[in-house]
């Protein structure tokens, strides 16, 4: 009877012991998990979400995820759309601990040098801000780190509009939006 008891009690302890040991490696492995997930995959499972981000330049936008990319996220807010590379996000509220990894390899071609293209070739009036002001007008190129904004201006010995022309470093910029 004792001696049932002895092995009753050294099987206990011998569970709860495991039992730690499981816990511990679970703790492990989720921080070594957590430790790989990415904000692109953080705000890609946001997408449709309205977050409220802070911007290095002091700006705030309250804006809802609509597209996300390795290096830029596209946001929604009211009537006109930004696009924000990801290294202008000083902080960011309301985004959940959940994270969705990238569904195909075409991630590649989503560069923020992509996008701005795009806007460059729709002609589309945009706003950009940078660390230090911001300028509107028209996309005219982009290279691989920069781009150069057309600002139209009115020539005041002709009567005209005529533009003139600001590069912009992708490492200064902080957010291209609507006009």
């Amino acid at each position: 009877m004792r001696w049932d008891l002895l092995f009753a009690d050294l099987a206990a302890q011998l569970d709860a012991a495991e039992a730690a040991d499981g816990r511990q490696t679970i703790a492990e492995l989720t921080r070594a998990e957590q430790a790989t997930v990415l904000l692109t995959d953080r705000l890609r499972a946001a997408a449709g979400t309205l977050l409220d981000l802070h911007l290095v330049d002091g700006h705030r936008l309250a804006a809802e995820v609509r597209d996300v990319a390795p290096d830029w996220v596209l946001l929604a807010e009211r009537s006109r759309q930004h696009v924000v590379p990801q290294t202008a996000i000083a902080s960011i509220s309301g985004l959940t601990h959940h994270a969705l990894a990238p569904t195909s390899r075409a991630e590649a071609g989503r560069s923020l040098g992509a996008v701005l293209r795009a806007l460059m070739r729709d002609r589309a009036p945009v706003r950009v801000r940078t660390r230090s002001g911001q300028v509107d007008g028209r996309i005219a190129r982009v290279g691989k780190d920069h781009l150069d904004v057309e600002e139209p201006r009115h020539d005041q010995g002709s009567g005209r509009t005529a533009t003139s022309g600001r590069l912009v470093p992708f490492s200064a910029l902080v957010c291209v939006s609507e006009t």
